[in-house]
């Protein structure tokens, strides 16, 4: 068996990506007529980046400024949450190495503002890091959101 690749190798590793493909049976019912976008991780690696502190992203912002990258319908969902959590843990990795500036990740949320436990540390990390700069994170249920999180949205 093979080393075990970094975060930082799985976010460089471009697997031909990105590339478009045609709407078919169930994506094509669910997003209708057209193409879609499956981005490489370092397209979605670009856009974490580019949110500045006192705003926040969610993973629907991506994918329509994905879409809207390369002119199509929409950006595969699956691949695009994916590609988040792997942005994630690399800027980890390189803080763990002693990285002084990583890629915000934690201003990018999931749907409705909701906290992604499947960051490193979980919700309560990312609860924390939210709160440092200044965000109210409030329990919904069994998760965490943050409170207002529209009004911090950057546009796509």
């Amino acid at each position: 068996m093979g080393k075990k690749k970094s975060w930082r190798e799985k976010l460089h590793d471009k697997k031909d990506l990105p590339k478009i493909v045609e709407l078919t049976g169930k994506m094509k019912e669910r997003w209708g007529e057209g193409r879609m976008v499956v981005p490489s991780p370092l397209e979605v690696k670009e856009i974490m980046d580019s949110v500045p502190e006192g705003n926040l992203i969610t993973i629907a912002e991506i994918r329509q400024a994905l879409a809207k990258k390369h002119g199509v319908e929409v950006a595969c969902p699956m691949t695009t949450g994916i590609f988040v959590w792997i942005v994630a843990n690399a800027a980890e990795e390189e803080r763990s190495e002693g990285a002084e500036r990583i890629t915000p990740y934690w201003r990018t949320l999931k749907t409705g503002g909701y906290l992604n436990e499947k960051y490193p540390g979980g919700s309560e990390a990312h609860k924390k890091l939210l709160e440092e700069e200044g965000f109210r994170v409030v329990k919904k249920g069994k998760r965490y959101a943050v409170m207002n999180y529209r009004k911090f949205l950057l546009e796509p």
